[in-house]
C-alpha cells in the first residue's frame, strides 16, 4: 500500500487531490487506517472527467517506469532498457588526464564491470552505431572535443569475475576460454593484408582451442599488435576484475602459478606496449609488490584513498535522492541512508549501489543484500592468524567503536597470514570499514580511524568477520543461543553446560590454551547479542580492569561482569577454587563503577575458570553473595 503523498507523486497531482479522491470514492481498493488513506500499489490515476485545451502529458505510472539493473553489467542494455545512473563523465574525466594505464580498486559490486562494459561500448569501433547509447547522457552534452573518441578505437576487453576454480589446470582453461572468444570476436583481422601468414597460423591455434601455455602469455601483446595493424590505430586494453583468479590461487594453493603467468600476460599489453592507446583495470586489491605490474612506470592507481574518480563507482547522495523520488520513495531516504550510505571514496560520499538497487526494487525492505553476492575466502587466512589485540580491535568495531590502524594499500597476498596487521588494510579495501579520518604518513602508508560505515555491514561483520572468529557452525550457533538464555535468565549452570559442551565438540585441545583464547571464545559467543547489551572488554573500571561488561541497553536486563582465569591440569576442586578467585577479584576491585556510571541496578557477576576443556563459573549477585 502507498500514502497519498506517494501516490501524488507518482501521479503528478497534489496530495490534497489525492486526498479528495479516496474520498469521493474514485479510487478502488483505498481504506482508511489510523486516520490516513492507504492506496494499492497498482492504482492508477483516475481519468479527471473534465475537459481542457491544450496538449495532455500522460504521467508515468510505477508499471510504465523502467525497471532496476539487478545484476546487469552491459552497458548498452542498462542503458536503454533499465533505469541507469550516468556515470558517462568517467570519459570525459579519463580524456581530461589521458593517463596510458588505469587501475581502479574498489569493493566488489560497487560497478566496476558495468563501467568498464561503458567505456568499451563508447570507444570501441562497431558494425552498429553504438552512439546511440550516449545521445541522452552526461557525456554526449560535453561537446565534441570528446565525443569525437566515440566508436574509434578497437578494444580488447576481458573479465575474470568468473574466474573462480579450485585448481590451476581448470584456471588456465578458463582464461583460454576468455581468450578463444575474444580473438574469435575480431576475426574479421583475419582478412587483412597486413597480417602475415605465421599470425595467422598464431591466431587459428587461439581460435581452435589448441593454444600453448606460451601462446596464451603473449596473446595479449599479439592480438594488439594484428588490431593495430588492419585498423591504423592502436587499441584500448580492458581487464575487468583482474586480480579474482589471483586470489583464487592464493585461497587454492595454485598462487606462484597464477602469478607467474600474470606477469607475462599483463607485461606483454601493458609495458612497453607501442601497440597500445589506453589500458584499464580493475580489481580489489592492488598486487603491486607481487611483481605483476613489475616495471610498469606508466601505471596510475585509483584507490579508494583517492579523490580521482570518487563518485563514478557506487552512487553518490544526489544520485541516491534522484533514483527514489523517480520511484515514489523520498520518504525512505532515512532508512537506506543508515542501511548503505557511510562509504568514503577519497573525500566522497558513497552508497553500496548493488543494495540501493535491491532495496528500491524490493520496495523498500532493508536486508543485507550484499552479503550474498560472494565472500572474500582470503579473511579466512587473515582471521585464523589474527592475534588476541587484533581479536580485541575487531570486537570493539562490531559494538560500533572505531580503532586506529595503519592502512598498506599494497596488500600483498602471501604476506596477509604472516602479518595480522594487515587484516585492517584488507577489511577497508574490501569494503567492510569507512576511513572518517586519515593521514597519509611519509612513508606511503596511511594512518586511519576506522569503523564499521553502515548497518548492511554491521550485519555482514557478524556473518563473514565473527563467525570466522568464533567457528559458527550449527553447534556454534545452538551455544550461543543457549548462552543468551542463560545470561536473560541469570542461569549459570546452563551457561557452564553451554561452553562446556562447545568446548568439547568443537574445540581442538591444542587450540585451548592460554586465558586470551578463552576470552576471545566467550566474546564472540556473546556478541551476537549486541541488540541487548553494549558489550565491553578490557576496560579500566573501579581499581582495575574487567575481562568483560555486559552492559543492558534496557535497564529490565540485569549487568553483568565477566572476568576469566586460566590454568592447565587442574582438578575438578581446583577449576572451582580458580573460579571464585575470578570472581572474588571482581568485588575486590569494583569492576562494577562503570555500570553504577550507566544506571544500571542489578549487577550479576561471573567468575569462569578454564582448564582444557573444562570450564567452572562461580556467580554472585549484586549484593555480592555467592550463588552455588
Amino acid at each position: 500500500m502507498m500514502t497519498c503523498k506517494e501516490k501524488a507523486l507518482e501521479w503528478g497531482i497534489s496530495e490534497r487531490t489525492v486526498n479528495a479522491l479516496c474520498k469521493n470514492g474514485r479510487i478502488p481498493g483505498a481504506v482508511k487506517a489510523g486516520g490516513r488513506w492507504q492506496i494499492p500499489e497498482e492504482a492508477r490515476r483516475p481519468e479527471d472527467g473534465r475537459i481542457s485545451s491544450g496538449r495532455y502529458v500522460k504521467k508515468n505510472t510505477l508499471e510504465e517506469r523502467k525497471s532496476l539493473p539487478v545484476g546487469i553489467s552491459d552497458y548498452a542494455r542498462a542503458q536503454s532498457e533499465y533505469y541507469y545512473v550516468d556515470k558517462t563523465l568517467l570519459i570525459r574525466e579519463f580524456l581530461d588526464k589521458k593517463p596510458m594505464v588505469s587501475l581502479f580498486t574498489r569493493p566488489r559490486r560497487f560497478g566496476k564491470t558495468l563501467n568498464m562494459d561503458m567505456l568499451r561500448c563508447f570507444f570501441e569501433i562497431a558494425e552498429e552505431d553504438t552512439s546511440i547509447y550516449f545521445q541522452n547522457t552526461k557525456i554526449w552534452k560535453c561537446g565534441e572535443r570528446y565525443t569525437s573518441h566515440q566508436g574509434k578505437y578497437p578494444v580488447i576487453f576481458l573479465t575474470f569475475k568468473d574466474v573462480k576454480f579450485d585448481s590451476w589446470t581448470a584456471t588456465l582453461e578458463k582464461i583460454k576460454d576468455l581468450l578463444q572468444a575474444e580473438f574469435g570476436r575480431h576475426a574479421e583481422i583475419l582478412t587483412g593484408s597486413h597480417i602475415a601468414d605465421y599470425e595467422k597460423e598464431y591466431y587459428a591455434r587461439i581460435l581452435n582451442g589448441n593454444a600453448s601455455y606460451m601462446d596464451l602469455t603473449v596473446s595479449l601483446e599479439k592480438l594488439s599488435k594484428m588490431l593495430t595493424d588492419y585498423y591504423g590505430i592502436a587499441p584500448i586494453i580492458i581487464i575487468d576484475e583482474y586480480d579474482t583468479p589471483v586470489q583464487e590461487g592464493y585461497s587454492r594453493d595454485y598462487y606462484n602459478e597464477i602469478i607467474n603467468f600474470m606477469r607475462v600476460f599483463f607485461s606483454g599489453a601493458f609495458k612497453d606496449n607501442k601497440n597500445l592507446s589506453y589500458g584499464f583495470l580493475t580489481g580489489i586489491l592492488r598486487i603491486a609488490q607481487e611483481s605483476i605490474f613489475s616495471g610498469l612506470n606508466n601505471l596510475s592507481v585509483h584507490s579508494i584513498m583517492d579523490d580521482e574518480y570518487s563518485q563514478f563507482f557506487g552512487f553518490t547522495s544526489a544520485e541516491v535522492s534522484e533514483m527514489l523520488s523517480y520511484y515514489g520513495m523520498t520518504d525512505k531516504m532515512d532508512e537506506l541512508k543508515e542501511w548503505y550510505d557511510g562509504y568514503l571514496f577519497g573525500n566522497e560520499e558513497i552508497y553500496n549501489p548493488w543494495s540501493v538497487i535491491n532495496y528500491v526494487a524490493k520496495k523498500g525492505v532493508p536486508q543485507a543484500y550484499w552479503v550474498n553476492t560472494g565472500k572474500n575466502e582470503i579473511l579466512v587466512d587473515v582471521l585464523q592468524a589474527a592475534t588476541e589485540d587484533i581479536k580485541e580491535q575487531l570486537f570493539a568495531l562490531l559494538q560500533g567503536n572505531s580503532v586506529i590502524a595503519r592502512i598498506d594499500q599494497n596488500v600483498v597476498y602471501r604476506d596477509i597470514a604472516e602479518n595480522p596487521d594487515n587484516i585492517f588494510s584488507l577489511l577497508l579495501i574490501a569494503g567492510y570499514l569507512k576511513t572518517p579520518k586519515k593521514e597519509l604518513q611519509p612513508d606511503g602508508y596511511y594512518l586511519c580511524e576506522v569503523s564499521i560505515p553502515n548497518k548492511e555491514i554491521a550485519v555482514v561483520y557478524k556473518s563473514e568477520i565473527l563467525s570466522h572468529l568464533i567457528q559458527v557452525g550449527a553447534i556454534a550457533r545452538t551455544t550461543a543461543n543457549r548462552i543468551a538464555e542463560s545470561l536473560f535468565a541469570c542461569d549459570y549452570r546452563k551457561m557452564q553446560n553451554a561452553i562446556t559442551e562447545y568446548l568439547q565438540n568443537s574445540v581442538s585441545f591444542f587450540d585451548a590454551g592460554a586465558e586470551g583464547f578463552y576470552h576471545g571464545l566467550v566474546l564472540g559467543l556473546i556478541s551476537l547479542m549486541d541488540n541487548q547489551y553494549r558489550i565491553r572488554s578490557n576496560r579500566e573500571s573501579g581499581n582495575g580492569r574487567y575481562d568483560i561488561a555486559m552492559i543492558p541497553r534496557d535497564n529490565k536486563y540485569p549487568g553483568i561482569l565477566m572476568e576469566f582465569k586460566w590454568k592447565a591440569g587442574l582438578e575438578e576442586e581446583e577449576i572451582d577454587q580458580l573460579a571464585q578467585k575470578a570472581l572474588d577479584q571482581i568485588n575486590k576491585n569494583h569492576y562494577d563503577a562503570e555500570l553504577m556510571e550507566y544506571g544500571v541496578e542489578s549487577v550479576f557477576k561471573l567468575g569462569i575458570a578454564f582448564s582444557g576443556k573444562r570450564v567452572k563459573i562461580r556467580k554472585s549477585n549484586e549484593m555480592g553473595m555467592v550463588l552455588k
